[in-house]
């Protein structure tokens, strides 16, 4: 909304984008301040602090796969960037902002499903409740699996109408995002399994290996991926890239979850 309010409504182009971001990022932050701020039901209540090195330490450590994410995620859209400049000018640019965009949507499931299971897998671990520990890994996967297939078949149909609403105003663009869109669906169906995978293993206090995933996912895969893709397969390569990264993500993924399983018990 603020995009729409301080670019198309107020002329303020590039600054006004930034300031929308800024904004919204002060928001997130301000009202939960004053939510446990003022008297309310919550069993949350904020207080006067004291340093806990270690569990901070403990805390820094086990989410370290969250912060790798973000760095890596940074450095491969720049490496993203670059490469399509080369191979399809500012085009290519505007097309990637799309699926960036879309991606962001579609991706979130996966990761709001990731972040609320956390804590409940987490507490049934620590509790010892294998039993339910293991209902939950099973359900959660098929779940995954479905809303995968979902997303792919989603993907494919709106491809032409989403591109239309983003760079419809350019039929060659029009053309490439439409193109860039239906190689790049074909990532939804593994994309899920290793996000749920990394949270997985934060969630049992196994940090390393959910760090692990995570930098194999959005660093290593990605960046090797698209350096090299686009040499053979042009700027198609760029978009297979991130199916090809996604994929490797899963199966390493998958490797983790069958090789820790008698380890956590699920």
């Amino acid at each position: 909304m603020l995009d729409a309010l301080f670019v198309a409504v107020l002329p303020w182009g590039l600054v006004g984008a930034a300031a929308a971001t800024a904004a919204s990022q002060c928001l997130g932050g301000v009202i939960p301040l004053i939510y446990f701020g003022s008297r309310n039901t919550s069993l949350l209540r904020l207080r006067k602090w004291e340093m806990d090195g270690r569990a901070l330490l403990k805390a820094c450590t086990n989410g370290s796969s969250e912060l790798m994410s973000n760095i890596s995620m940074s450095i491969v859209s720049m490496l993203y960037n670059s490469q399509l400049i080369r191979y399809a000018g500012e085009d290519g640019i505007a097309a990637y902002g799309v699926l960036m965009y879309v991606n962001f949507v579609f991706l979130a499931a996966f990761i709001g499903y990731s972040t609320g299971t956390a804590p409940i897998i987490g507490y049934h671990y620590g509790a010892g409740n294998h039993r339910e520990l293991k209902s939950l890994r099973k359900k959660s996967f098929l779940l995954i699996v479905i809303c995968s297939g979902g997303m792919f078949m989603l993907a494919e149909l709106l491809a032409k109408p989403l591109g239309g609403i983003f760079v419809g105003y350019d039929q060659k663009l029009l053309d490439l995002t439409v193109r860039a869109f239906t190689i790049y669906s074909f990532s939804f169906l593994f994309a899920g399994i290793a996000i749920f995978g990394s949270s997985f293993f934060t969630a049992l206090n196994d940090g390393l290996t959910s760090a692990l995933i995570s930098f194999l996912r959005t660093l290593v895969f990605q960046a090797a991926a698209v350096l090299l893709f686009p040499l053979y397969f042009g700027i198609d390569g760029i978009w297979l890239s991130i199916v090809a990264a996604e994929w490797m993500a899963m199966l390493v993924t998958l490797l983790f979850i069958v090789g820790k399983r008698k380890k956590y018990r699920y």
